[in-house]
Protein backbone atom coordinates (compact mmCIF):
# COMPACT_ATOMS: atom_id res chain seq x y z
CA UNK A 1 0.00 0.00 0.00
CA UNK A 2 1.81 3.26 -1.23
CA UNK A 3 1.93 6.08 1.48
CA UNK A 4 -0.08 9.25 1.16
CA UNK A 5 1.76 12.23 0.19
CA UNK A 6 1.35 15.55 2.73
CA UNK A 7 1.94 18.79 1.97
CA UNK A 8 5.39 18.82 4.42
CA UNK A 9 8.90 19.05 2.97
CA UNK A 10 11.11 16.22 3.08
CA UNK A 11 15.21 16.42 3.80
CA UNK A 12 16.79 14.44 0.58
CA UNK A 13 18.82 11.23 2.36
CA UNK A 14 21.39 11.27 0.02
CA UNK A 15 23.41 14.80 -1.31
CA UNK A 16 22.44 17.23 -3.50
CA UNK A 17 21.68 20.82 -3.75
CA UNK A 18 19.14 20.86 -0.92
CA UNK A 19 21.62 19.11 1.50
CA UNK A 20 24.61 21.13 1.09
CA UNK A 21 25.61 24.22 3.44
CA UNK A 22 24.86 27.72 2.05
CA UNK A 23 28.26 28.98 2.21
CA UNK A 24 27.13 32.35 1.20
CA UNK A 25 27.74 34.98 3.47
CA UNK A 26 24.58 37.05 5.27
CA UNK A 27 22.83 39.52 4.23
CA UNK A 28 23.04 42.84 5.81
CA UNK A 29 20.81 44.65 6.96
CA UNK A 30 20.83 48.26 6.17
CA UNK A 31 18.42 50.47 7.77
CA UNK A 32 18.05 53.32 5.40
CA UNK A 33 20.19 55.57 6.59
CA UNK A 34 21.92 56.01 10.04
CA UNK A 35 19.21 54.37 12.77
CA UNK A 36 19.10 57.31 16.15
CA UNK A 37 21.84 54.87 17.90
CA UNK A 38 24.12 54.88 15.23
CA UNK A 39 23.95 59.23 15.09
CA UNK A 40 23.97 59.71 18.77
CA UNK A 41 27.00 57.09 19.06
CA UNK A 42 28.92 59.22 16.58
CA UNK A 43 28.36 62.66 17.51
CA UNK A 44 28.74 61.72 21.30
CA UNK A 45 25.36 62.73 22.06
CA UNK A 46 23.42 59.87 24.25
CA UNK A 47 20.31 58.82 25.51
CA UNK A 48 21.75 56.30 28.73
CA UNK A 49 18.87 54.49 28.72
CA UNK A 50 19.04 53.37 25.69
CA UNK A 51 21.34 50.72 26.83
CA UNK A 52 18.76 49.05 29.08
CA UNK A 53 16.46 48.66 25.92
CA UNK A 54 19.31 46.64 23.91
CA UNK A 55 19.38 46.93 20.25
CA UNK A 56 15.66 45.26 19.51
CA UNK A 57 14.05 48.17 18.66
CA UNK A 58 10.75 46.25 17.32
CA UNK A 59 9.72 43.95 14.53
CA UNK A 60 11.61 44.78 11.35
CA UNK A 61 9.86 45.79 8.51
CA UNK A 62 10.60 46.35 4.79
CA UNK A 63 11.26 50.06 2.91
CA UNK A 64 9.31 49.72 -0.23
CA UNK A 65 11.88 52.14 -1.79
CA UNK A 66 15.31 51.01 -0.85
CA UNK A 67 14.21 47.33 -0.18
CA UNK A 68 15.84 47.13 3.19
CA UNK A 69 14.40 45.97 6.84
CA UNK A 70 15.12 47.73 9.76
CA UNK A 71 12.78 48.14 13.08
CA UNK A 72 9.10 49.60 12.04
CA UNK A 73 10.39 51.98 15.03
CA UNK A 74 13.27 53.43 12.68
CA UNK A 75 10.83 53.89 9.93
CA UNK A 76 7.48 55.67 8.54
CA UNK A 77 4.40 54.36 7.90
CA UNK A 78 2.26 55.69 5.18
CA UNK A 79 -1.60 54.41 5.25
CA UNK A 80 -4.21 54.02 2.67
CA UNK A 81 -7.46 55.49 2.91
CA UNK A 82 -10.87 54.37 1.99
CA UNK A 83 -10.54 57.23 -0.80
CA UNK A 84 -7.72 56.45 -2.05
CA UNK A 85 -5.38 59.01 0.14
CA UNK A 86 -2.37 58.25 0.78
CA UNK A 87 -1.33 60.09 4.18
CA UNK A 88 1.44 59.59 7.08
CA UNK A 89 0.89 57.61 9.65
CA UNK A 90 3.34 58.23 11.86
CA UNK A 91 2.09 56.26 15.13
CA UNK A 92 1.31 53.28 13.23
CA UNK A 93 -2.36 52.67 13.87
CA UNK A 94 -4.19 53.40 11.45
CA UNK A 95 -6.33 50.25 10.15
CA UNK A 96 -5.47 48.91 6.76
CA UNK A 97 -3.21 48.39 4.86
CA UNK A 98 0.32 50.25 5.39
CA UNK A 99 3.50 50.52 3.76
CA UNK A 100 6.91 51.67 5.10
CA UNK A 101 9.76 53.70 4.21
CA UNK A 102 13.18 54.44 5.37
CA UNK A 103 14.60 57.16 3.20
CA UNK A 104 15.19 60.86 3.76
CA UNK A 105 12.79 63.55 2.94
CA UNK A 106 14.91 64.48 -0.50
CA UNK A 107 15.15 60.64 -1.99
CA UNK A 108 11.64 60.42 -1.05
CA UNK A 109 10.57 63.82 -2.72
CA UNK A 110 12.58 62.67 -5.67
CA UNK A 111 10.95 59.50 -6.00
CA UNK A 112 7.83 61.01 -5.89
CA UNK A 113 8.58 63.22 -8.48
CA UNK A 114 9.90 60.76 -10.41
CA UNK A 115 6.61 58.23 -10.04
CA UNK A 116 8.71 55.34 -7.66
CA UNK A 117 7.12 55.92 -5.25
CA UNK A 118 3.70 55.43 -7.08
CA UNK A 119 4.95 52.27 -8.36
CA UNK A 120 5.94 50.97 -5.32
CA UNK A 121 2.92 51.94 -3.03
CA UNK A 122 0.77 50.36 -6.17
CA UNK A 123 2.61 47.01 -5.63
CA UNK A 124 2.68 47.37 -1.66
CA UNK A 125 -0.93 47.98 -1.45
CA UNK A 126 -2.32 45.78 -4.20
CA UNK A 127 -4.00 48.66 -6.06
CA UNK A 128 -3.50 50.90 -8.58
CA UNK A 129 -6.38 53.09 -6.88
CA UNK A 130 -4.26 55.76 -5.21
CA UNK A 131 -4.25 59.20 -4.54
CA UNK A 132 -0.64 60.64 -3.58
CA UNK A 133 -0.59 64.22 -2.52
CA UNK A 134 2.01 66.39 -3.53
CA UNK A 135 2.47 67.87 -0.33
CA UNK A 136 3.04 64.71 0.65
CA UNK A 137 6.80 64.78 2.33
CA UNK A 138 6.28 67.96 4.10
CA UNK A 139 3.29 66.37 5.44
CA UNK A 140 5.51 63.55 7.08
CA UNK A 141 7.84 66.00 8.24
CA UNK A 142 5.41 68.14 9.75
CA UNK A 143 3.61 65.21 11.47
CA UNK A 144 7.04 63.86 12.79
CA UNK A 145 7.78 67.30 14.46
CA UNK A 146 4.31 67.36 16.16
CA UNK A 147 5.00 63.81 17.32
CA UNK A 148 8.33 64.96 19.10
CA UNK A 149 6.77 68.18 20.66
CA UNK A 150 3.77 66.00 21.64
CA UNK A 151 6.53 63.57 23.44
CA UNK A 152 8.26 66.06 25.36
CA UNK A 153 4.52 67.64 26.58
CA UNK A 154 3.57 63.72 28.04
CA UNK A 155 7.15 63.59 29.54
CA UNK A 156 6.75 66.85 31.10
CA UNK A 157 3.04 65.89 32.36
CA UNK A 158 4.36 62.92 33.60
CA UNK A 159 7.04 64.14 35.29
CA UNK A 160 10.45 62.27 34.07
CA UNK A 161 12.57 65.66 33.00
CA UNK A 162 13.69 68.63 34.53
CA UNK A 163 13.76 72.03 33.34
CA UNK A 164 16.15 74.98 34.78
CA UNK A 165 19.49 75.40 34.89
CA UNK A 166 20.03 75.25 38.80
CA UNK A 167 17.75 71.84 38.96
CA UNK A 168 19.39 70.42 36.15
CA UNK A 169 22.49 71.39 36.98
CA UNK A 170 22.16 70.14 40.37
CA UNK A 171 20.80 66.46 39.00
CA UNK A 172 23.70 66.10 36.09
CA UNK A 173 26.38 66.53 39.54
CA UNK A 174 24.44 63.38 40.89
CA UNK A 175 24.60 61.68 37.54
CA UNK A 176 20.93 61.25 37.06
CA UNK A 177 20.46 62.93 34.07
CA UNK A 178 19.74 60.37 31.22
CA UNK A 179 19.45 62.54 28.71
CA UNK A 180 20.56 66.29 28.08
CA UNK A 181 18.61 68.61 25.60
CA UNK A 182 19.64 72.16 24.60
CA UNK A 183 17.22 74.68 22.67
CA UNK A 184 18.57 75.37 19.27
CA UNK A 185 19.00 78.91 20.15
CA UNK A 186 20.63 77.86 23.64
CA UNK A 187 23.93 80.22 24.35
CA UNK A 188 27.28 78.14 23.94
CA UNK A 189 28.26 79.04 27.76
CA UNK A 190 25.56 77.27 28.83
CA UNK A 191 25.43 74.20 27.33
CA UNK A 192 29.19 73.93 27.77
CA UNK A 193 28.82 73.86 31.66
CA UNK A 194 25.56 71.43 31.48
CA UNK A 195 27.66 69.49 29.31
CA UNK A 196 30.92 69.44 31.54
CA UNK A 197 28.85 68.62 34.40
CA UNK A 198 27.10 65.74 32.56
CA UNK A 199 30.07 63.92 31.87
CA UNK A 200 31.32 64.39 35.76
CA UNK A 201 28.29 63.08 37.26
CA UNK A 202 28.24 60.16 35.09
CA UNK A 203 32.28 59.68 35.65
CA UNK A 204 32.97 60.10 31.91
CA UNK A 205 34.79 62.92 32.12
CA UNK A 206 37.40 63.29 28.83
CA UNK A 207 34.71 61.39 26.83
CA UNK A 208 32.75 63.25 24.07
CA UNK A 209 29.25 62.80 25.98
CA UNK A 210 27.18 65.97 25.20
CA UNK A 211 23.35 66.80 25.44
CA UNK A 212 21.22 67.10 22.41
CA UNK A 213 20.69 70.69 19.95
CA UNK A 214 17.07 69.88 19.11
CA UNK A 215 16.03 72.01 15.88
CA UNK A 216 13.47 73.57 18.42
CA UNK A 217 14.05 76.83 19.68
CA UNK A 218 13.37 77.69 23.36
CA UNK A 219 9.83 79.28 22.32
CA UNK A 220 8.75 76.32 20.93
CA UNK A 221 10.22 73.89 23.42
CA UNK A 222 8.22 76.42 26.22
CA UNK A 223 4.97 75.75 24.70
CA UNK A 224 5.47 71.79 23.86
CA UNK A 225 6.23 71.45 28.02
CA UNK A 226 3.96 74.35 29.22
CA UNK A 227 6.46 76.03 31.07
CA UNK A 228 8.57 79.50 30.59
CA UNK A 229 11.72 80.37 29.12
CA UNK A 230 12.99 76.34 28.45
CA UNK A 231 16.23 76.67 27.65
CA UNK A 232 17.41 73.08 28.49
CA UNK A 233 16.12 69.42 29.31
CA UNK A 234 17.39 66.77 31.40
CA UNK A 235 15.32 63.51 30.88
CA UNK A 236 15.88 61.64 34.49
CA UNK A 237 14.45 58.22 33.58
CA UNK A 238 16.19 55.71 31.43
CA UNK A 239 12.80 54.92 29.71
CA UNK A 240 11.74 58.56 29.01
CA UNK A 241 15.15 59.28 27.55
CA UNK A 242 14.93 56.58 25.08
CA UNK A 243 11.30 57.46 23.79
CA UNK A 244 12.27 61.04 23.88
CA UNK A 245 15.56 60.47 22.01
CA UNK A 246 14.09 58.22 19.58
CA UNK A 247 11.18 60.80 18.53
CA UNK A 248 13.35 63.55 17.89
CA UNK A 249 16.29 61.24 16.00
CA UNK A 250 13.86 59.64 13.46
CA UNK A 251 12.25 63.35 12.69
CA UNK A 252 15.93 64.34 12.24
CA UNK A 253 16.98 61.09 10.29
CA UNK A 254 14.12 62.02 7.61
CA UNK A 255 14.99 65.71 7.56
CA UNK A 256 18.60 64.10 6.42
CA UNK A 257 20.70 66.36 9.63
CA UNK A 258 22.21 65.32 13.00
CA UNK A 259 21.60 66.32 16.36
CA UNK A 260 24.83 68.00 16.87
CA UNK A 261 25.94 70.40 18.54
CA UNK A 262 24.94 73.12 16.56
CA UNK A 263 25.00 76.91 16.37
CA UNK A 264 22.71 78.86 18.81
CA UNK A 265 21.05 81.43 17.43
CA UNK A 266 22.33 83.58 19.67
CA UNK A 267 25.51 83.97 21.02
CA UNK A 268 25.31 86.53 23.43
CA UNK A 269 21.96 85.90 24.87
CA UNK A 270 22.84 85.22 28.92
CA UNK A 271 19.73 83.48 29.24
CA UNK A 272 20.72 80.09 27.81
CA UNK A 273 23.34 79.64 30.75
CA UNK A 274 22.19 77.52 33.76
CA UNK A 275 22.64 79.98 36.35
CA UNK A 276 19.97 82.31 34.92
CA UNK A 277 16.84 82.67 37.54
CA UNK A 278 14.30 83.41 35.04
CA UNK A 279 14.48 79.85 33.03
CA UNK A 280 11.87 77.60 33.12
Amino acid sequence: MRTPRHDTAVTPSGPGPESQPDTRPPRAKKRGGAGYRDILAADGSAAEGMESSGDDAGPERRCVLSGERAPRDLLIRLALGPDGAVAPDIRAKAPGRGAWIGVAKDTLQIALDKGKLKGALIRAFKTSQIVIPDDLVQRIEDALRKQALDRLGLEARSGTLLTGGDRIADAARKGTVRLLIHALDAGADGKRKLDQLWRVGRDMEGSDLKGMVAPLSRELLSMALGRENVVHIAMIAPAAATRVSGALQRWQNFVGKTMGTGEPEDESSGESGFDVENEG
